[in-house]
């Protein structure tokens, strides 16, 4: 009994194999340690709460990582999901993870869309069909989680990285992690702005874009200065010529040629493009007019959820080799458990932006009565992202440059335009190879069949007259032994 003991240890001291005082110091101020470690590492929480029942959000990158536990805590609270998925919906694994999902949630409003972030033409495909809706889609978030590593091009013959470094590239000639992180988000949004802008004025809509602190050390957007074009008159050309010169000044928009390519080089600066382009959608989506002349009412959000033990951080630990997901990860695995934040720690912050009221959109309209009240440039969010659930300033400047986000933007809407026009003629130019081979393919069964025809009439004729000759051979033959018999 404990109070035996404490009677007994105070009486006469405590028994032999008690451990000493200074031993249980030592034991319980580690063991206090590690847990202050453990629960600092692991990040603020979301205190913010927020009913999602009947909001629409859709989520790129909702499968694995941060992005399932987003997902799951917001079908939990009743909202109805849309994953974006790069397999089709009827795929195995998708349709038992929308099943396992709709399970934990309690509710079928749980749906999974084939959207392939490698391809503009998929992104373009899915965009169109959700906005060609009357009446328009409800839709009040968005959520991008999706992201991928830079991969280093390798000689087919050696096995070795090219030298100087190169990063693999999509079907469209895109250098895949400036594809997958900025450039389909860049494409998403752009095709679904009408219907973010269209939706009634007192819908919180929220885009919530996930960055990393390595922006932090990413080369530069540009190597000079953006050059302003002149105006003429066709507005159209004044457009090309606009967005030539933004290319003029941008380094490769494409993402391959970038100097001294890495890996981490390409994934830095694919998250500070994101990051720039946030900041102008958000000024994008301001100076629409809306029909009831209120001010807009679609918010967009920068959030850094912290390094996370998920599969991207096992790939950039362990670089893809199975060698160092033993060495590297499993059997340090105590210690990426103690610094590293769990997935379902990660995703606070993205949760708090989503769900958090100070940070709606509209919340100040009323206080000074016009549409001017929530005026961009006095935006308290302008030039900020969301860490451990705080607003705090973005270290870069670069995400402040007008310069800069201009001619991202220019550069970004010609690479699309110019990387669909060759997608369409090189479908095109498929298209019609599939259709002449068909017709080839048709010809030679027709071929065949005509040939196979001839063939078997043929055979039908010869036999025909063998058995002709079989029967006048047979009649003969009777008409001898008629003829002997008479003799």
């Amino acid at each position: 009994m404990p109070l035996d003991f404490i009677t007994n240890a105070y009486l006469y001291g405590l028994p032999e194999w008690f451990p000493e005082p200074e031993t249980l110091v030592k034991f319980f101020g580690t063991l206090g340690v590690l847990v202050g470690t453990k629960v600092y590492c692991s990040g603020a929480s979301n205190r913010s709460d927020r009913s999602m029942h009947g909001r629409v959000v859709m989520i790129t990158g909702g499968t694995s990582g941060v992005g399932a536990a987003v997902a799951l805590d917001l079908a939990k609270r009743g909202a109805h999901i849309v994953l974006l998925t790069q397999q089709p919906s009827s795929d195995p694994f998708v349709v038992d993870y929308v099943e396992e999902l709709r399970e934990l949630a309690g509710h079928q409003l749980i749906y999974a869309e084939q959207v392939d972030l490698t391809s503009l033409h998929s992104i373009r495909t899915f965009a169109t069909q959700w906005i060609d809706n009357l009446p328009v889609r409800r839709l009040d978030m968005i959520i991008l989680c999706a992201a991928v590593a830079g991969v280093a091009q390798t000689d087919e013959r050696t096995g070795k990285a090219l030298a100087p470094a190169r990063g693999v590239t999509t079907a469209d000639g895109i250098e895949r992690a400036w594809m997958v992180n900025y450039l389909a988000n860049f494409h998403l949004l752009g095709i679904l702005s009408p219907a973010l802008r269209s939706q009634p004025f007192d819908r919180d809509v929220r885009i919530i874009i996930t960055t990393c602190s390595s922006y932090i050390g990413s080369p530069p957007l540009i190597a000079a200065p953006a050059s302003t074009a002149s105006t003429t008159t066709n507005a159209r050309g004044s457009k090309k010529k606009a967005a030539k010169a933004g290319a003029a000044a941008s380094t490769t928009p494409d993402g391959v040629d970038i100097p001294d390519w890495s890996p981490a080089r390409a994934y830095a600066r694919s998250k500070l493009a994101l990051m720039v382009f946030a900041r102008s959608f958000q000024k994008h989506v301001d100076a629409h007019k809306r029909p009831d002349n209120l001010p807009g009412n679609v918010r967009v959000l920068v959030v850094d959820p912290g390094m996370s033990r998920t599969p991207g951080f096992r790939h950039w630990l362990t670089g893809g080799s199975l060698l160092w997901l033993v060495l590297g990860y499993v059997l340090l695995y105590p210690l990426w458990w103690l610094f590293i934040k769990s997935a379902d720690d990660g995703a606070q912050s993205i949760l708090y932006a989503a769900m958090d009221g100070e940070l709606r959109r509209m919340r100040d309209f009323g206080t000074a009565g016009d549409a001017l009240a929530d005026d961009a440039a006095r935006d308290p969010l302008a030039h900020k992202i969301i860490k451990e659930c705080r607003v705090m300033d973005t270290a870069r400047r670069d995400v402040e440059d007008e310069t800069v986000a201009k001619a991202l933007w220019q550069d970004s809407d010609l690479l699309v335009e110019e990387t669909e026009k060759r997608a369409a003629e090189r479908r095109q130019r498929e298209k019609e190879a599939a259709k002449e081979a068909a017709e080839n393919e048709e010809r030679v069964r027709k071929e065949t069949h005509q040939v196979n025809e001839i063939e078997a009439l043929v055979s039908a004729i010869k036999k025909g007259k063998e058995r002709e000759k079989e029967k006048e051979a047979a009649a003969k033959k009777g008409d001898k032994k008629k003829s002997k018999r008479k003799a």
